[in-house]
């Protein structure tokens, strides 16, 4: 069974990123499967970027929208995806939500003259919950 799977029914996930004191801080973000691996959004100036370039360890645990966990969290790592990688997710995760993610995340992006980053999470069994 894929690590993902929980995901493949649900919109949103609980990111939890590391700040370089080792403090988890959790974001509610879209999650998109694509087999054993998961895409998610975000832009360049947003927190949980930088705590993601500092440090790639992730938990990930399926979410309502408001942030509370509804299962199990999963431990990953992310990868900043760039080029084709990077337009691959953006279709993913746009395919989820076509109006919120496919028309409006992006064009809010654009408005706000954020550089929209794409992230890669792969299981990771030697991090542990």
């Amino acid at each position: 069974m894929p690590a993902f799977d929980p995901f493949v029914q649900r919109r949103t996930a609980l990111l939890t990123t590391y700040k370089r004191d080792g403090t988890a801080v959790s974001t509610t973000v879209t999650l998109a499967v694509d087999g054993d691996h998961a895409y998610v959004r975000t832009w360049d100036s947003a927190w949980k970027a930088k705590r993601m370039r500092n440090n790639p360890a992730v938990l990930v645990a399926p979410s309502t929208v408001r942030g509370r966990a509804t299962g199990p969290a999963i431990a990953a790592r992310s990868r900043l995806l760039d080029g084709e990688e990077a337009r691959q997710a953006a279709r993913a995760i746009a395919r989820r939500q076509p109006i919120l993610q496919g028309v409006l995340v992006p064009l809010f992006h654009k408005l706000m003259r954020y550089r929209t980053l794409h992230y890669e999470l792969t299981p990771d069994a030697t991090l542990g919950p």
